[in-house]
């Protein structure tokens, strides 16, 4: 298949920017086969992401599986903000860890860092393996997850829970709604339920002066922000234009 014809069948599923994924298919490819085969799955509607079998994030290619959650741009916010907070030594954990692409980020610009990563969904887990084999990977649900002895020694604690409120997420592109674990997309009602459940337990695992990061939308920060307040931590709220990306950070005491 030549660029001109692969460019045509995007185009006519629909595919907005067929010119680039064209070109990203056809480098990835390893044969006529592949490239086909590739070509099929992205005209039926897996995520490119899942097609290529990678994503970039920040300065990383990150191995993405089928059915896993595909990392965003706006989340390289979230990793940036956890890399301005992490130091060599720092006891980083990436909760909800997806591919483990965050948790990747800072080990990858932070050398030095002692990183665990954790989801409750088995696929992410062994996605996360492929890109962190340097972490301490851990299965389960939240907190659920980690060893006891991390409690109240957790520097930095970054978690890009879902926070899509359940009545819209049948209005999700078909790529996440179809090709996506629901438990990476479902915020519960009004889409903070895993995200209050992270900070209320934060304080518990926390080194002194420690902090943890939760990935929002704008509208929804005020009601983090009182989460972080009631869990006894100090609020900061950051956020990007560009990709459209708010942070919300709780701080521990220095006790």
């Amino acid at each position: 298949m030549s660029l001109s014809s692969v460019v045509s069948e995007l185009r006519s599923a629909g595919c907005v920017f067929a010119e680039d994924e064209a070109r990203l298919i056809l480098s990835t490819a390893d044969s006529p086969e592949d490239l086909r085969r590739m070509v099929g799955q992205r005209v039926a509607g897996l995520p490119l992401e899942q097609v290529l079998g990678w994503a970039r994030f920040r300065d990383l290619r990150v191995a993405v599986d089928p059915g896993v959650f595909v990392p965003r741009r706006r989340t390289e916010f979230l990793a940036g903000e956890a890399v301005a907070r992490a130091r060599p030594g720092s006891v980083v954990v990436d909760l909800c860890c997806g591919t483990g692409a965050v948790g990747a980020a800072v080990a990858a610009e932070v050398p030095g860092v002692i990183l665990h990563v954790s989801d409750i969904d088995p696929a992410a887990v062994a996605c996360a393996r492929r890109n962190v084999p340097q972490a301490l990977i851990h299965q389960g649900d939240l907190y659920q997850a980690l060893p006891l002895l991390l409690r109240g020694r957790i520097d930095v604690l970054v978690a890009n829970a879902p926070y899509v409120p359940t009545d819209e997420v049948d209005y999700l592109p078909p790529e996440a709604r179809l090709h996506e674990p629901l438990v990476a997309l479902d915020g519960g009602e009004d889409g903070l339920a895993l995200i209050r459940r992270v900070i209320r337990l934060a304080p518990e695992w926390l080194a002194p002066g420690g902090s943890v990061l939760v990935e929002t939308s704008e509208e929804q920060a005020a009601g983090a922000c009182a989460a972080v307040l009631k869990a006894g931590m100090e609020p900061f709220i950051t956020s990007s234009a560009e990709l459209d990306a708010t942070v919300i950070v709780g701080q521990m005491p220095i006790r």
